[in-house]
């Protein structure tokens, strides 16, 4: 097996090669904020959708369009509103005049990279149809069903559901997300350059650094990254754990309403060897999965009245976890 993990390396340090330069096209623009730029390109690679929540002017917005600026594929931005209808996404049927039939108008949602700006400003019923797309790579119009592009990946932005005006994301809608990022407020230097960049006469501009092809063959290699079978227990037990606490000896019982479903563990798989992948590794380790591991499970443990009495966090429980489960 070392053979095979060998091979899966050298492999990686061939497909990985453009991960410098993607960040370096990135952070002309972006300052800090290379948690949320790693786990977007960890998205990219396993092909998870990426929900990204924080309060206003933290940049989300900016670093999806900047991604995608970096990356040779088709783009398109969905500003979520109260009066948004799900035609405006998927598309709808247009009636010809001339030819007296109907034709297809496809909607902003058949791109590579969709960003869903604001997704909880608009109601329900248009969080479904993105969020069917997401499920099931295609969209129906009319009687025709439609395949999404390849990549297809949705970048959602959210501001916190304290906030006025919003229509929170039912909690199984959110675990069609691969990861849920918490966007954090710029260090002090951080904001000083920010300041320096945003306001002066020097025009920001981003060149493309990877096709679709390099894309997709990135993806495979990400696939190929080896998980010996300890990992992938050590996996299970973090999962089956948010569902039966007490049987590893965690007394959290009253506190996690529903745990971690199966779609956990696949994505949280997944995760982890993207993240290997973007070290130069063709083996995923504990600390890959220790790494991503609360991305990817703090909008999947929900947490019954007692927990929020208490004032906690589906974080503090996740980390309650991983502190408790014995890692190989």
């Amino acid at each position: 097996m070392s053979v095979d993990i060998s091979q899966v390396t050298e492999r990686i340090r061939e497909e990985s090669a453009f991960v410098d330069s993607l960040y370096g096209e990135i952070e002309k623009v972006i300052v800090g904020q290379k948690y949320m730029i790693e786990r977007l390109l960890i998205g990219l690679l396993s092909r998870g959708h990426c929900l990204l929540e924080g309060v206003p002017g933290l940049a989300k917005t900016l670093t999806v369009n900047t991604l995608a600026q970096s990356i040779q594929a088709s783009f398109s931005r969905i500003q979520f509103t109260p009066d948004l209808l799900p035609a405006d996404l998927t598309g709808t049927l247009i009636f010809n005049q001339k030819t007296g039939d109907f034709t297809p108008q496809k909607g902003p949602v058949f791109a590579n990279i969709v960003l869903a700006d604001e997704i909880n400003r608009a109601p329900a019923k248009v969080q479904s149809a993105l969020l069917e797309s997401m499920q099931e790579r295609q969209v129906t119009i009319g009687t025709e069903t439609y395949s999404l592009p390849e990549p297809f990946l949705v970048l959602a932005t959210q501001n916190p559901i304290e906030q006025e005006g919003t229509y929170p994301l039912p909690e199984a809608q959110v675990d069609r997300f691969m990861l849920k990022l918490k966007v954090t407020y710029p260090t002090r230097d951080e904001e000083l350059l920010i300041l320096d960049r945003m306001t002066g006469h020097e025009v920001l501009e981003v060149a493309p650094v990877i096709d679709l092809e390099q894309i997709n063959r990135a993806r495979e290699v990400v696939r190929d990254v080896y998980i010996d079978d300890k990992v992938k227990s050590y996996i299970v037990d973090v999962i089956c754990s948010t569902r039966n606490p007490k049987q590893y000896g965690l007394d959290l019982e009253e506190y996690i309403s529903y745990g971690a479903s199966p779609r956990a563990s696949i994505y949280l798989t997944l995760a982890a060897k993207a993240h290997a992948f973007l070290r130069g590794r063709g083996y995923v380790t504990p600390e890959d999965v220790k790494s991503i591991g609360m991305d990817v499970l703090r909008h999947r443990v929900i947490l019954t009245y007692e927990a929020e009495a208490e004032e906690l966090t589906p974080e503090d429980i996740v980390q309650k976890v991983f502190d408790k489960v014995e890692v190989p």
